[in-house]
């Protein structure tokens, strides 16, 4: 919560006061230094959450799991 503060301050204190015209062009700034480092961004690739929360699965039978669900199935109304 400090850091919004901190930016709430700043707002209220140095950039509201400016023109429009000021404000327009500060956002144009930011907005530009935004999308350059968002295009700088490493690339993710979906593969790279193979395994994650293999954990929870440990010693459970994948067959066994699949056959209890298919019986809550045929119980449901």
């Amino acid at each position: 919560m400090a850091a919004t503060r901190t930016v709430d301050e700043i707002y209220e204190r140095h950039i509201k006061p400016l023109p429009a015209a000021d404000r327009l062009r500060l956002l144009a700034l930011t907005a530009r230094e935004l999308a350059d480092s968002a295009a700088e961004a490493p690339k993710r690739s979906l593969l790279e959450l193979e395994g994650l929360g293999s954990h929870i699965w440990e010693g459970i039978d994948a067959q066994e799991y699949v056959n209890e669900l298919r019986k809550e199935w045929d119980h449901r109304p």
